[in-house]
This record gives structure tokens, C-alpha cells and sequence, in this order.
């Protein structure tokens, strides 16, 4: 057994996970049972069930436990049908995965540093990981062995399909398959070892200088538009010295044009940007929170959005905040449902913690009928939500032709000057912007005088699979309805009275509403609103660089970095108030960097960049940007031809409707890149050196991109079509699991804590969430062409 499967299915909670028991028929006669010896129990030579080989235990264990099984829970025939479904469709992506990696060659590097160096080898090992696998599947078919102790590679495998679909699935059938090739290299001792180095039990030992302060802990929780926010800042504003941390670009922007403002030194510190007062040594700083400086003494900080803290992408940079900000009061703002996790955790550092409970300052209420494809249905005030910046483009042609007025339009990645003049425009009661349309990152604290929000969707494509929105995200998105106090009246030259407020309610003399487009997507909203998110269990973590190092060290340099993360996920021990954070696009980073010269810090540093390589054209600029680091040279913006500059050289205007449409998919391309380089030279500046053309470029592209976005029409029927597309297409996502898995999906973890996935750190929302929306924003004529999205653009 051991040389079939040895340590391939360890888990840090038990000796072994899964194995494979063989029963050999023999044409001896059975052997008579000995006599009982008279000898004492310690002289027997019968041994107690402890002092029994490890394998020898597991082998009695599932046969105690099959047989238990088979007497009390037998498996369901739908179950067995679902999970043999979900059998023939993990074969499938197997077969995809090994076309993918090509069949064996003695010069095939990847097959090499995993042991595979015959042919025959090859084929025997894929055999018996195949025999492995099917093995897996009749534990959960036929014997409801599911969970993750009991049969960690199925566990694994649904986990992934469910988060990941079937991309997803390939993901961890690739790493499964590594595994199992390295199961005869990983020897007790070695195993032993790698568990002691991913012991992550204690993530608040990593900031030992944190450790020796004596902190208290300020949280502050309630619903949207409660104060809670405004109450932590007036602390921050009040002291000597202090750090904001936020979850968007666009809030660390606000805080530090209201403390510059009011006379106060502050920075801006974010990945791609960063401001530092020249004349003052002691400022404040505003940052996002993954930019949250953790070598800095200070009187006060606050953090943000505190129930970030478990989302699954980005939740590692709250639980580093709070574990490691140097800060005599530590203020946390968020939802009600993450006390006990932060009382948890202050009792584990021996930080005083003290709760403070707001209530909103006016009622919430959804509306009985949704608005409709008219846009004469609405009101001044309203903000209608989208998911993308050329919907929301074209929202603003249709809202604006079909009322006969103005409508400001607010999202992240705008630059921050035409923001606040559009946030102003909308705020000013007395010209003729009536109506905002505004992408989800409003839902993270922009304030805006919102009368009422109108969801066009209540379902979005987060970069994986079409879903609805998570009760946290309609309620923080929601709860911008009605504002109690403005960002006009928080910032307006640092003089106006802290004791007044405006009231939404004395402007309209009603509560905030909120509403959907159509009476389907209303249903789920109205649900969402009335319905309570679950409490937070655990802050997510994700192992620090020098941990990563440290790991990297046991294996052979030819081994990928992919499975040394896989692997160091795999054996993590965890303590029940923290989770590992999903690694993203972590793995598929490190595979387009093994062809490259670099340490592992090197390597580490850009798992963490902004990159989305689903995105054409991302992974050659990433190659790109890696060879420089790699080679300590060829950083200079010119220098780098996978960076399309020639795209600034062509007149849209020239264009024909699908020639605009190639262009604008070309212009986000670029603006991701010189985004890359602007956070790269940050981290590298003596290779990356071209920083204030980058940052000349950045602002050239997204002026082209806005010229291109406000030709953008709307067409109703068109809309509704793709909003009708998007219910069906989260319906058959839903139904495909339930097919699959049964109600057990539910089991892994959503991402319901924040706006969605994003491509750039600090959130900066998409271009678009799949290409069919730049078509359905395109000029009518645009669409009877037939031109390939994908060829270059014609130039004028």
C-alpha cells in the first residue's frame, strides 16, 4: 500500500487521508486459529492497538468504519448518480490535463523533476493515479465518505469545481497528479518537516514588534449610513499621528483630500500610486489596506470595512492590519456579524477590545414595484448600479436621452478629480444632473445624497461564473440609500460644523429606497434586504514571503512553484479563527514564471501584482516585466514592445463602430499594463525607471477610454435581453451543481464580503465582465458587422 500511495493524501488533521486497501485471494487453506497462550498480557506477544503500524491502524479504522456504513447510512441512489456524474466529468478534465501536458519525453522538464524518467514509468503512474481516483469516488458514491478527514481528494476536487467550475477543477486535478507523482520523495521526515514549516496556528507571532504594544481595540459596527465610519475618523483627525486603511483607491483618495483640506500633512499610499508631503516629517497616511505601513508607531489608525477580513481573495490584508498595525488605538468599521471573530482574536493577543453599536440614522425600506426598461420611471436622486464601466456608459446615454437630463456618473478607476466634480454635480440639488449611475464600489463608503438605489441586475459574472448578488453586497450597496451625512458636507475647506448634518430625510421627507429594473431581480433584492448574512467564522490568512522561502528550500529547484504553493496549502494547520485565502491566480502566475532566473522573493512579490492573465495579451506582458527583473535591465517603458504604446497614435474617431469596439478592448489592455508597471517600479526602481511616463501614459489611456465609453448608446430591448441572459445563465450554474454535488455545495465558501473579484489591488472595477457587454453597448450599426473582436484596429 505504502508504494502505491505513501504520503500522497496527507493532511495536517490526520496521519493519512486516503488509501487503498488490496484483498489478494489465495489457494492456501485458511490457517487454524492458534491457542490461547497462558502467557501474562505483558509478556504476550499480541500488541495493544496503539503500538500497531500506523498503516496497519488506518486498515482497521476504514474497515470498522465501511462496515458501520453499510449497516446505517447506506448511499442514496440520486447522491450515487450525482457523484458518478461528477466521476465521468473528472475524467474528462483528467484526459484534457494530460493532452495539456503532452505525453512523456526524456526532455520534458516537468515529467523529469517529478520522477517520471521511462516511458513505462509514466504509463504505470498515471494508471495507478487513475486507480486512485476512482477509488476516491466510490468512498463518496457508495459509502458517503465526503468529508474533507475522510476523503480529502474527492473533498478537494468538488471544492474546486464548485469555486472554480471546471477550469477550477483541471487546477486541482493537476496538482493531485503531482502529488501523487511526489509521494515517494515525501518520507515521514520530510513530511514531518514540511508540517512544521506550514504551521500557521499562530499568524500574530509574524509582528512581534505589534506584540509588545499594550493596544485597544475600537470596533465599530452597524448597518450603512449609522455614523460608525464618521465617529472612528473624528478620532483619527483628533490625534498627533495615524494611518486610514481602506478597501478602494477612491476612499483613500477621499480621506486624504479631507485631512489635506483641513490643513492636516497626510500621504497617499496605494499600490500604483503614491504622495508623500515633502515639507512635513510627521504626516498622516492614507492607503489602501494591502499599502497599510506595519513599521510605523502611531496614536491612532482605523481600518475600514473590517468584514473584508474574511473575504477569500483579499481577506489576508485585514487579518495583516489588524495583527500587525503599531497603533495605541486600533479602530475597526464594519458589520455587526464580525464581533465575536474580533473579540476572539483580541483575547488571543491580550489587546483590549471595546464595541461600539450604531443604529442606522433612518429607515431602509424596498419598494413594492421595480422600476422598469422606462427611464421616465425615475426620480431625481435615484443611482442605478451596474457591474462595469461600458454598461454603465451606456446606462448614462439612455438615462440621459430618454429624461432630457443630465446623469453624473462615479466609479473607481475614474481619476480622482473628474470623480469628485461628478460626486459634486450629482450632490448640488440646483442644476440639472438628476440621476447618478455608479458601479458597486459606492457599497464601500463613497457618500453620496442618494435618495433611492436601483439595481439594473441583481445578478453579476465575477470572473468565473454568472451568480446573484450575496445579501452582504445588497445591503452595502442598498444602504447608500437615503445618506445621513454627505461627502460634500464632510469635506467642503475643512470649516464646516461637525455637529451638523445633512439629512436626506429633511430633503425628501422619506427614508432611503431601494428598488431593482425588473420585478424578477427585485424578488432577490427584497429577499436580501430582509434576511440576515451569516456571522464570520474565521479571518483569512495567506502565508507571508519568508514562509514561502523557507518552503521552497525543501524542494528540487526544477519543481514548479505551482506545486510548492499547493503543497504548502495542502499542509497548512490552521487554527479555527483563521482560513486560508484562495491563492487565485497565485498558481497560474507561477507557471507563466518558471521559465525565469528569479528567487523565490522575486517570485513572491509578483504573485501579489496586479495582473489578470484571463485578459489577452496580460501574460506576455508579464513575461515581459519578469524578464527585466530577471535580467536587471530593459525596464524603461520604450524599451518594452509588449506595452501597446501605439495605440495612443490612433484617431478613434476614424474608426468604423467595430474598429471603436476592437479599440477600447486595446486601450484596457494597455491601461493594465502601464497599471503593472506603475506598481512594479514601486517595489523595483532601479529597473523600472520610467515612472513619471507612466503615470503621462495611465492618464492619456483613461482619457481615451472615456471619450470611447460616452459614445456608448442604449438600446432597451437590448439590456433586457442581457439581463434575462445573465438570470438564466446563474440558474444553470446553480442547477449544474445541484446536479452534481447535491445540497452539499453549499459547504464551500462564497466570497460575500466585498464587491466581487477585481483585476488591480484596491478594487478597481472592470472594463467590462465579458465582452457581449461592449457589443451591447455598441451604435446599432455596429452590431450588423461581422469583424473579428480580435483583429487589430484599422488605422484612420
Amino acid at each position: 500500500m505504502n508504494a502505491l500511495l505513501g504520503q500522497a493524501w496527507r493532511c495536517p488533521r490526520s496521519a493519512v487521508l486516503v488509501t487503498r486497501r488490496f484483498r489478494v485471494k489465495s489457494s492456501k487453506p485458511p490457517k487454524k486459529p492458534a491457542p490461547r497462550s497462558s502467557k501474562t498480557a505483558s509478556d504476550t506477544s499480541i500488541r495493544s492497538f496503539n503500538d500497531l503500524p500506523a498503516d496497519e491502524q488506518l486498515r482497521r479504522r476504514l474497515n470498522d468504519r465501511e462496515r458501520a456504513q453499510r449497516r446505517t447510512t447506506p448511499s442514496e441512489p440520486a447522491l450515487r448518480q450525482r457523484y458518478d456524474e461528477f466521476y465521468d466529468l473528472t475524467k474528462h478534465r483528467l484526459n484534457h490535463l494530460l493532452w495539456e501536458l503532452g505525453q512523456w519525453d526524456p526532455e520534458h522538464r516537468e515529467y523529469r523533476a517529478f520522477g517520471l524518467h521511462t516511458q513505462e514509468s509514466y504509463y504505470q503512474e498515471i494508471s495507478f493515479f487513475k486507480e486512485a481516483l476512482k477509488r476516491s469516488f466510490h468512498l463518496a458514491s457508495a459509502l458517503g465518505m465526503t468529508s474533507r478527514t475522510d476523503n480529502p481528494l474527492f473533498w478537494n476536487l468538488r471544492s474546486a469545481f464548485i469555486k472554480g467550475d471546471a477550469a477550477g477543477l483541471t487546477k486541482e486535478l493537476r496538482y493531485a497528479l503531482q502529488t501523487f507523482l511526489m509521494r515517494k520523495q515525501f518520507s515521514k521526515s520530510t513530511t514531518e518537516l514540511h508540517l512544521r514549516l506550514a504551521d500557521l496556528r499562530f499568524p500574530y507571532e509574524w509582528f512581534p514588534a505589534t506584540r509588545q504594544l499594550q493596544r485597544t481595540i475600537h470596533l465599530h459596527v452597524g448597518p450603512t449610513n449609522s455614523g460608525k465610519t464618521y465617529n472612528a475618523l473624528k478620532a483619527l483627525e483628533n490625534a498627533k499621528s495615524g494611518i486610514y486603511a481602506g478597501p478602494l483607491r477612491l476612499l483613500a483618495h477621499e480621506i486624504y483630500t479631507r485631512f489635506t483640506a483641513k490643513g492636516k500633512s497626510c500621504a497617499l499610499i496605494t499600490g500604483e500610486e503614491q504622495r508623500i508631503p515633502e515639507d512635513a516629517d510627521m504626516f498622516f497616511r492614507s492607503c489602501t489596506v494591502e499599502m497599510t505601513p506595519l513599521n510605523w508607531k502611531v496614536d491612532v489608525a482605523v481600518i475600514d470595512e473590517i468584514q473584508m477580513i474574511a473575504d477569500e481573495h483579499r481577506g489576508w490584508a485585514w487579518t495583516q492590519a489588524v495583527l500587525g498595525c503599531q497603533a495605541k488605538e486600533l479602530h475597526l468599521c464594519g458589520e455587526e456579524r464580525v464581533v465575536d471573530l474580533i473579540q476572539e482574536l483580541c483575547a488571543r493577543l491580550g489587546d483590549k477590545c471595546i464595541v461600539h453599536r450604531y443604529q442606522r440614522l433612518n429607515p431602509l425600506l424596498p419598494m413594492e414595484q421595480a422600476v422598469g426598461t422606462d427611464f421616465k420611471n425615475l426620480q431625481k436622486g435615484d443611482a442605478v448600479i451596474s457591474f462595469s464601466r461600458v454598461n454603465l456608459h451606456s446606462l448614462k446615454a439612455g438615462i440621459e436621452e430618454a429624461t432630457g437630463r443630465k446623469c453624473a456618473i462615479v466609479y473607481g478607476s475614474l481619476p480622482p478629480e473628474t470623480r469628485a466634480a461628478q460626486a459634486a454635480l450629482f450632490n448640488d440639488p440646483n442644476n440639472e444632473y438628476d440621476f447618478l449611475v455608479a458601479s458597486d464600489a459606492i457599497g464601500m463608503g463613497l457618500n453620496l445624497e442618494i435618495k433611492r438605489v436601483v439595481f439594473e441586475s441583481a445578478f453579476k459574472f465575477d470572473g468565473m461564473a454568472h451568480r446573484p448578488l450575496t445579501i452582504p453586497e445588497v445591503k452595502q450597496i442598498g444602504g447608500r440609500a437615503g445618506r445621513y451625512r454627505t461627502a460634500t458636507d464632510a469635506v467642503r475647506s475643512g470649516k464646516e460644523e461637525e455637529t451638523s448634518a445633512t439629512s436626506a430625510f429633511s430633503k425628501w421627507g422619506a427614508p432611503g429606497f431601494v428598488t431593482a429594473m425588473d420585478e424578477q431581480d427585485l424578488g432577490v433584492i427584497r429577499k436580501h434586504l430582509q434576511n440576515d448574512a451569516k456571522p464570520i467564522a474565521a479571518a483569512g490568512i495567506l502565508p507571508p514571503s519568508h514562509i514561502i522561502e523557507r518552503f521552497a528550500s525543501l524542494f528540487s529547484p526544477d519543481i514548479p512553484l505551482a506545486f510548492v504553493l499547493s503543497r504548502l496549502r495542502e499542509m497548512a494547520r490552521l487554527s479555527s479563527s483563521f482560513n486560508m485565502c484562495s491563492f487565485g491566480e497565485h498558481l497560474d502566475i507561477s507557471d507563466v514564471l518558471k521559465e525565469f532566473d528569479l528567487s523565490i522573493y522575486d517570485r513572491s512579490v509578483l504573485l501579489t501584482a496586479p495582473v489578470s492573465l484571463r485578459e489577452k495579451g496580460q501574460k506576455d506582458i508579464l513575461r515581459a516585466f519578469a524578464w527585466s527583473i530577471a535580467n536587471l535591465s530593459g525596464g524603461h517603458l520604450l524599451e518594452i514592445p509588449e506595452v501597446d504604446l501605439e495605440a495612443l497614435d490612433v484617431d478613434a474617431s476614424q474608426l468604423d463602430p467595430q474598429g471603436q469596439k476592437n479599440y477600447l478592448l486595446r486601450l484596457e489592455g494597455l491601461h493594465k499594463a502601464v497599471t503593472l508597471y506603475l506598481w512594479l517600479s514601486y517595489r523595483y526602481r532601479g529597473v523600472f525607471v520610467s515612472q513619471k511616463l507612466a503615470f503621462h501614459v495611465k492618464s492619456l489611456v483613461e482619457e481615451k477610454i472615456t471619450n470611447c465609453l460616452e459614445a456608448a448608446d442604449y438600446e432597451a430591448d437590448k439590456q433586457q435581453r442581457r439581463r434575462e441572459m445573465l438570470r438564466r445563465q446563474a440558474q444553470s450554474h446553480s442547477k449544474k451543481e445541484e446536479k452534481l454535488l447535491g445540497a452539499e455545495a453549499e459547504e464551500a465558501p462564497v466570497a460575500e464580503s466585498g464587491p466581487g473579484l477585481w483585476d488591480a489591488e484596491g478594487h478597481e472595477e472592470p472594463l467590462y465582465r465579458e465582452k457581449k457587454e461592449v457589443n451591447a453597448a455598441l451604435p446599432v450599426r455596429a452590431r450588423r458587422t461581422t469583424a473579428n473582436p480580435n483583429s487589430r484596429v484599422s488605422r484612420g
